[in-house]
């Protein structure tokens, strides 16, 4: 893989080079000669590395003019891979390198993996593993060579999210490139939209405009698009901002009945996910006092989603993602109906707390999950809705209770008596 790169990278220099006069011989005695492969004793001076770079050049002149697929040629090319190696060495040292970085609230930790190609976030130059070291955030996942470590500016994303954990729910907040002072909002780079000196680029989650190094033109579901328009097509937006969205996308923090509430009006799903979701929640007193239900840990079946247990009004930006493309419909409504078979047909201590309708004393034990079933906001009993609502009278069971606080004794005997 390594050859065709370098092949490739040198076979173009075949249309624009010219006729060369020196013997190959003669190449091959000043680009390989001289040993360069040993390992080095002590500190290279800079010399060291211009007689390397000087040697590479040899090699690939010579790589062009020896005859194409020789054997020569490809000896050549093997010699060339390891200059590059040895002089990547001494601009790169591996040597002492910490397994673990702390610098801006970045946990860096060294990649062993050496055939993955990735690309630095802070030079946007591609990182060859097999002979660069380079560093991944365990926190935002920012990944730079070693050699631009120290100069990375932007604190990690992860405490962003720890401290302030809500979203931009203006849409494309821009303020122009003017109140920029015409430079990159994140490096300070001079930026302009005709692209001179740097090219200015748009995110449409903060609105402002960003170098080419800082917005490589990652696309990302914006989430006050979401909440005020359902719409779900993705917006390019630069670095932070997609790494920022990624490490939020699960978090429960939109509380869609206060920011938009006539979203329910328009959005049938988002109706259907609530009820169930309220639903869930009428169940879960079942489960905890459940003894069969907690060693079968019935409710682990929404550890993805463990606000579904805690709330049924606070939504993350996957949740709404996922009720658009109806894959959270499909799997809720699976659980659902696993929750109400434990409780109405497979357990028997959950059976004995159903309910019966006081009002006409008719009818299935009831549940407060139940679709034909309303719920006193006082006792919590439950009725047949149409014996509920058709019923002028008040709930028996709070009568009840007001009746016996009635007969209870208000006054204490006095001492003595």
């Amino acid at each position: 893989m390594l050859y065709c790169e370098i092949y490739a990278e040198v076979k173009p220099e075949l249309f624009h080079s010219e006729a060369k006069t020196q013997s190959t011989d003669r190449a091959m005695d000043l680009g390989l000669a001289e040993d360069h492969f040993s390992r080095p004793v002590g500190s290279f001076v800079a010399s060291d590395i211009e007689q390397l770079k000087q040697a590479i050049e040899e090699c690939k002149r010579l790589i062009l003019e020896l005859p194409e697929h020789s054997e020569r040629q490809k000896d050549t090319v093997a010699k060339l891979i390891h200059l590059r190696l040895k002089l990547q060495e001494l601009k790169d040292p591996e040597e002492d390198e910490p397994n673990l970085r702390v610098l801006l609230e970045h946990r860096f930790s060294k990649e062993k993996s050496k055939s993955v190609k990735q690309t630095c976030d802070k030079c946007s130059a591609i990182i060859w593993g097999l002979i660069q070291t380079w560093y991944t955030c365990t926190g935002c996942y920012y990944r730079c060579h070693s050699k631009c470590m120290n100069l990375i500016t932007k604190p990690c994303v992860r405490s962003k999210v720890s401290h302030q954990s809500e979203y931009e729910l203006n849409i494309c907040p821009e303020i122009g490139l003017d109140k920029q002072d015409y430079r990159c909002a994140e490096c300070r780079t001079p930026i302009s939209l005709r692209g001179v000196p740097s090219e200015a680029r748009q995110c449409d989650y903060t609105g402002q405009y960003y170098c080419s190094s800082c917005h490589w033109n990652d696309s990302a579901v914006i989430p006050a698009r979401v909440i005020h328009n359902w719409e779900f097509e993705p917006h390019k937006v630069c670095r932070s901002s997609m790494r920022y969205l990624t490490l939020m996308i699960s978090r429960p923090v939109l509380k869609l009945r206060e920011i938009n509430p006539l979203l329910f009006n328009f959005v049938e799903e988002l109706v259907e996910i609530r009820k169930l979701r309220q639903d869930i929640l009428l169940m879960k007193p079942y489960f905890i006092t459940c003894k069969e239900a907690m060693e079968a840990r019935l409710l682990l079946q929404l550890q993805d989603r463990q606000h579904f247990v805690e709330n049924d009004d606070m939504y993350s930006l996957q949740d709404l993602i996922d009720i658009s493309s109806g894959r959270l419909s499909c799997s809720l409504t699976e659980i659902h109906t696993t929750f109400a078979k434990h409780i109405k047909l497979d357990c028997e201590r959950c059976q004995a707390k159903g309910f019966v309708c006081e009002l006409c004393k008719e009818g299935d034990v009831l549940f407060p999950f139940d679709s034909h079933t309303s719920v006193c906001h006082d006792c919590s009993a439950v009725f047949h809705r149409d014996c509920y609502y058709d019923n002028s009278t008040t709930c028996p069971r709070c009568a009840r209770m007001t009746e016996r606080k009635h007969d209870a004794p208000n006054d204490s005997p006095e001492p003595g008596s």
